[in-house]
């Protein structure tokens, strides 16, 4: 990646500040940091290469592109990309996206915000949907970000989970749409009254346009669109300023001066940032392990159920923090993201799940050492007291072979218990030593993880 131009991030490296968000806007290193001390600061700004951490590379691009829609075509300009490797085998990209003009209408940001996180086209509409970038023109959004903006990254995805799938080309988390973090700031003589219910409801939604161009919303009865925003709606700075968050979209809407507005959306472009990709890490995550308990042979993958609950315990200890941010206005933001994305009902399960699988783990190996003590006991006492005194004597030194000739039926059987039980005991013994090599090695596996 750095061959490609990314820089790895390190908060101690301030010249990043103002390098990826745009004119006129810059993210304080320092305030993130003490916005995730003493808990998740670890973990997402490692001070050195640390595989348990979220790796955070970046990239300025200053790319000027058009997106044309049925509607209208719209200016925007990519401003930088990130790239996270994290643990679990999972990954983020972030395109950081700015629309160009002094005053660009609600509806069409919103067209705007929903059109782009499409990366393949699913409805009619998407089919008359271009990128134009320099001299280059993409049917899908896809292409333009897998061939265009991180066209190195799509060999190294792991697609074993689409495998049986007949459309999917990629391993996306839900579907095929991108997460979109935005930030709205209304000018004075946009909205004089406030920012209304219905405003909220349709940045939670992405509602944009209709095709005719006029402003659209997807729901018609008040009380819903009241209680939906009631519920998902962040509103300590009402009315000027309202945080809207849902498993699609979070986003800032506010009518400001600009200098708060600039302060909100630097913080945008920061903490809560790094609050929205640790939720979605946890959700992913929690999902993922889920996953692998659905498709586990209980009868069968012994070595896939030592893995899960080492995942499960590592999640537990070193990621899944119920106190995250020292700020309250930043935790009680997190806590409504964790809310929205379910992790903690999701976290629930995967504990019952680990409970499970320790008890079925702890009745499967008193199973298997009773088995084994019974077979070793019986081998024990069947060759040491019977085979030994039959066959023990000619064995001792040199061995005569000529006398096997004409040993009895009761001493070839006690030869055969004897030799079988040291037999028995040489493969235990590697066998054991065989398990112990591949738990090592797994483990040194998941470790460079």
């Amino acid at each position: 990646m750095q061959d490609d131009g990314f820089t790895r991030f390190f908060l101690d490296n301030k010249a990043l500040e103002a390098a990826y968000y745009g004119d006129g806007y810059c993210v304080s290193h320092e305030r993130m940091e003490r916005t995730y001390l003493p808990f998740a600061a670890h973990v997402l700004f490692p001070r050195q290469r640390d595989v348990d951490s979220f790796r955070r590379f970046s990239r300025v691009n200053n790319l000027d592109c058009m997106l044309e829609m049925p509607q209208q075509s719209v200016d925007f300009k990519v401003l930088s990309t990130d790239l996270f490797i994290c643990p679990f085998q999972l990954g983020f990209v972030t395109i950081w996206v700015q629309l160009e003009g002094e005053s660009i209408p609600y509806s069409t940001a919103l067209e705007f915000a929903d059109r782009f996180r499409k990366l393949e086209n699913t409805f009619i509409p998407d089919d008359y949907t271009y990128i134009h970038c320099g001299e280059q023109t993409f049917e899908m959004v896809e292409d333009f970000v897998f061939r265009n903006l991180v066209d190195g990254l799509e060999p190294f995805l792991d697609h074993s989970d689409i495998n049986g799938a007949y459309f999917e080309t990629l391993p996306f988390f839900v579907d095929e749409r991108m997460q979109v973090q935005a930030f709205y700031g209304f000018q004075n003589e946009e909205n004089t009254e406030e920012i209304t219910v219905e405003l909220r409801y349709r940045a939670s939604q992405l509602d944009g346009m209709d095709l005719n161009g006029e402003p659209t919303i997807s729901a018609s009865d008040p009380e819903y669109i009241e209680h939906y925003c009631k519920e998902h709606t962040y509103n300590r700075w009402g009315p000027d300023t309202y945080y809207l968050m849902n498993e699609q979209t979070f986003c800032c809407l506010t009518r400001a001066e600009p200098k708060i507005a600039v302060r909100l959306a630097n913080q945008m472009y920061g903490e809560y940032y790094y609050g929205l990709l640790l939720s979605i890490f946890h959700k992913i995550v929690l999902l993922k392990l889920a996953n692998m308990h659905s498709r586990l042979r209980i009868n069968h993958d012994y070595d896939e159920i030592d893995n899960l609950i080492f995942s499960i315990n590592k999640f537990s200890a070193k990621f899944y923090f119920l106190e995250l941010v020292s700020q309250s206005q930043g935790r009680e933001i997190f806590l409504q993201l964790r809310k929205v994305y379910g992790n903690d009902a999701l976290f629930g399960e995967v504990k019952v799940t680990l409970t499970d699988l320790f008890q079925y783990q702890d009745k499967f190996q008193s199973k298997r050492r009773d088995n084994l003590l019974m077979i070793l006991t019986v081998f024990t006492v069947v060759s040491g007291i019977y085979g030994m005194n039959q066959v023990i004597d000619d064995l001792k030194g040199k061995i005569e072979w000529s006398k096997m000739i004409e040993y009895s039926s009761f001493e070839f059987l006690a030869l055969f218990v004897t030799v079988t039980g040291i037999l028995v005991s040489v493969v235990l013994t590697l066998n054991a030593l065989i398990s112990e090599l591949k738990r090592r090695h797994r483990k040194k596996y998941k470790d460079l993880d």
